[in-house]
């Protein structure tokens, strides 16, 4: 444990919950809801998904507390390149997507989305590099969405794209590991997101052989030194992304991105261009196809005019206190601070 929990008191005298439009439905909402605090190194985010329970959320709780209490990792570059994320929209909403992601080379495209078809997947993917071009990386990311069969389908029909990876195509260690047996002649790399964010054992993917590269979240992990500790673990190349943060979560992915001894590929830190609104000005979008490494400072006015209504910050409050008190068990404090 790098430090001793703040007191609860001190976390939640400075929250803030904020409640932000999405430019376009993501993960099947249309507004985003996260928790801002300060501490002596600066402002953190706590924005778990809803749907979270206690026990999952508290890590993210840690990770928070880490970022906004604790000084980081040293830095290895002061900027870091990101991809776009293209959700699953039509494929001819593709352009005004990409459109948001200034100078990206890289695009990561949502496929096996619940009521789509493989068609689908395949004309949105099409779209992305017919826009993007030849020389672009276009990557794929399933949320575990397929089984093995069905995934060796799609990645054989979207192999023609020639994809940089497929991210997290099934949802079990099992079949992370066929299918990227399956796909060994075809030169596609099997990353894998929620087998590390969301497993007890974030190092079984590796021990398994089933994924080529490790998707890491600071949030879902615990924390920057936490998360730095499964990639050195695991000795997996690593792609630092986001779970949609404000420019206030994402700028704890850049510190995380930013620590890593070695970067090989773009990250997922661009997300705030999926926002409608955030707190902070200027906000941490892709410039150049990159993002800076440096703490944000929320706006007080944006904060004001995202605020969320009485009954939700009521709601993050109580969800809060319930996750402190899940870290001041001593095992848990010290095995995610």
């Amino acid at each position: 444990m790098t430090a001793p929990l703040p007191a609860l008191d001190e976390i939640l005298a400075s929250t803030r919950i904020v409640s932000l439009p999405l430019a376009t439905r993501f993960r099947g909402v249309g507004r985003r809801e996260a928790a801002l605090f300060e501490g002596p190194e600066g402002w953190a985010e706590f924005s778990p998904f809803l749907e979270y329970d206690d026990a999952e959320a508290s890590t993210w709780l840690a990770s928070a507390i880490d970022f906004a209490f604790n000084p980081q990792p040293a830095a290895h570059r002061d900027t870091i390149p990101v991809n776009a994320t293209v959700p699953a929209v039509t494929a001819d909403r593709v352009p005004e997507i990409l459109a948001r992601y200034d100078g990206c080379r890289t695009a990561k495209v949502k496929v096996a989305e619940a009521g789509q078809t493989l068609d689908d997947d395949i004309a949105r993917v099409r779209a992305v590099r017919e826009a993007m071009g030849i020389e672009a990386r276009i990557r794929v990311d399933a949320n575990g969405g397929w089984n093995v069969d069905e995934a060796e389908r799609a990645l054989h029909a979207l192999s023609e794209f020639d994809l940089e990876y497929a991210e997290q195509p099934c949802a079990s260690v099992e079949e992370l590991a066929e299918i990227r047996r399956r796909l060994r002649d075809w030169d596609i790399p099997i990353a894998a997101d929620e087998s590390v964010r969301k497993a007890a054992d974030p190092l079984r993917v590796a021990r398994a052989g089933a994924a080529d590269i490790l998707i890491v979240k600071a949030q879902p992990l615990g924390g920057t030194r936490r998360a730095l500790d499964i990639v050195q673990a695991a000795g997996l190349p690593a792609v630092v992304s986001s779970a949609l943060d404000t420019s206030i979560g994402l700028a704890q992915g850049a510190a995380l991105a930013a620590a890593l001894p070695v970067l090989e590929f773009d990250c997922g830190l661009g997300t705030a261009a999926l926002l409608a609104a955030d707190v902070a000005e200027p906000r941490l979008v892709p410039r150049g196809g990159a993002i800076s490494v440096a703490r944000v400072e929320p706006v007080p006015e944006l904060l004001d005019a995202h605020a969320a209504s009485d009954e939700r910050a009521a709601w993050w409050r109580e969800r809060i206190s319930r996750c402190y008190s899940t870290l001041v068990r001593p095992s848990i404090a010290d095995a995610l601070l």
